[in-house]
């Protein structure tokens, strides 16, 4: 083999690798970029309990739902097929692609909708049930927005970590599935 011929080989070789590591670092990056926002959330899937602790609540209930932080999308999914019209909201571009492909597939797309957007850029006034998989430190100031936006007959489902200053109507699970149902009326 000529020295021309390695050259250009290697080349290839390192434009090849390097299409490659660019690909992997702008997958991977909608994924790891919540560790550097002042508030991490990060993208950990619910639990089959979760869910069904969720749609438990959800049948008792009446209106629209959206989701915060709607990962990949089957808990709008699941509201979706109770009836519900449903929307997640989401920052992963990835998540969201995901979820109303997702969504297409199962025929949900007239009830289940994804958007791209910020929690905190939200209005929620125009929702009755609002579901969250949030994070601890975050969960204060999510009572803030939830206090000076909803409409008083709303409530709120949590997952994982409660509302610390509100008091729950409600709670279903244990451990890790716990999901707690809140009222607006009852602050």
């Amino acid at each position: 083999m000529s020295v021309r011929n390695r050259n250009f080989y290697g080349l290839v070789a390192v434009g090849a690798f390097g299409t490659v590591a660019l690909g992997l670092m702008a997958g991977c990056a909608p994924f790891v970029m919540p560790a550097f926002r002042r508030i991490c959330l990060p993208y950990v899937p619910a639990t089959d309990n979760q869910i069904k602790n969720v749609v438990a609540f959800l049948k008792t209930r009446k209106g629209n739902v959206i989701d915060l932080g709607s990962g990949d999308g089957r808990i709008v999914m699941s509201a979706a097929k109770l009836g519900f019209n449903a929307i997640g909201v989401e920052l992963n571009p990835w998540l969201v692609i995901y979820s109303k492909l997702k969504a297409l597939h199962l025929g949900l797309n007239r009830k289940a909708a994804f958007k791209r957007q910020d929690i905190w850029k939200t209005e929620l006034k125009e929702y009755e049930n609002v579901v969250i998989f949030g994070v601890e430190q975050m969960m204060p100031q999510l009572e803030v927005k939830l206090k000076q936006e909803l409409a008083e007959d709303a409530c709120v489902i949590a997952c994982r970590f409660p509302l610390p200053n509100w008091k729950e109507v409600a709670t279903s699970g244990k451990g890790i599935d716990t999901v707690w149902l809140y009222s607006k009326k009852s602050l």
